[in-house]
């Protein structure tokens, strides 16, 4: 398992290095539109391709599920990658974005690597190890309580069918905890969760491939992370609440009233 953790740190860095030389040349960077709110660049498909390729040098046989190529190939090993996830802010020269990799096997999420390139911190788990930010072994914080917890969220931008709803759980959640945070990236908000450095967090309506590593990085560090409306799996649904356990308790109930 460490050799295939190796492997997506390497791709992660190689990925990252990328993002960050175009970042001094937004000026020559060509944005494209997928859907509402939806922004694809050269620098995330450049970045995706420098992925697969890393890998496949070492693992030719398996497969893929990348957010711009989709599915690539059958196997009992998929990596689902995210190149750029905080496009939004890259393009705007927002340094708040990440690299996000992780490894399904046999059906089970195995490994999670969130690297954060402009502060070069590289967030790793393997099932079962716990969870690291460069080497050293995190955990999420102590808090136990939403009224000093620091939450994190992410607007349901794409879609607007659950504004109303949302807008009530974010009143909720600004009366009743130490503050919200919306940094605009869902792998790192959750790896930032994982090292303790916010104490819950929520979301609508996100991809496998942005949440896939983030949630093992988590789990890892003893954290919760659940489906807000528990109707299927918070990987498939991409609705999703997190947090340390009792906060994530707190927060879903808090929430929940507002579906």
């Amino acid at each position: 398992m460490q050799a295939l953790l190796n492997t997506a740190t390497k791709a992660a860095r190689r990925a990252g290095e990328i993002a960050i030389r175009q970042l001094k040349h937004l000026d020559e960077v060509n944005v494209r539109n997928k859907g509402i709110n939806d922004f694809v660049t050269q620098v995330d498909e450049a970045a995706e391709a420098c992925i697969i390729e890393t890998i496949q040098k070492y693992y030719p046989d398996h497969a893929f599920l990348a957010e711009e190529s989709g599915n690539l190939g059958e196997n009992e090993y998929t990596w689902i990658i995210d190149p750029l996830d905080g496009t939004t802010n890259f393009i705007h020269g927002l340094p708040i974005f990440a690299v996000s990799i992780a490894l399904r096997i046999k059906g089970r999420l195995s490994i999670g690597v969130v690297y954060d390139p402009n502060r070069q911190e590289m967030f790793t788990a393997i099932r079962g190890r716990g969870a690291q930010v460069e080497g050293h072994k995190i955990r999420v914080s102590g808090r136990r309580y939403l009224d000093d917890a620091l939450i994190g969220t992410g607007f349901p931008y794409r879609s607007h069918e659950r504004m109303k709803s949302y807008l009530a759980m974010l009143e909720q959640v600004l009366l009743n905890t130490a503050d919200v945070r919306r940094p605009g990236s869902a792998s790192l908000d959750l790896a930032n969760l994982a090292a303790g450095r916010l104490d819950g967090f929520w979301e609508f309506g996100l991809n496998i491939w942005d949440i896939a590593a983030g949630s093992l990085i988590l789990r890892e560090a003893g954290g919760l992370i659940s489906e807000i409306e528990d109707k299927d799996d918070y990987l498939t649904t991409g609705n999703i609440v997190a947090g340390t356990p009792r906060v994530h308790d707190a927060l879903k109930k808090l929430l929940t009233p507002h579906l």
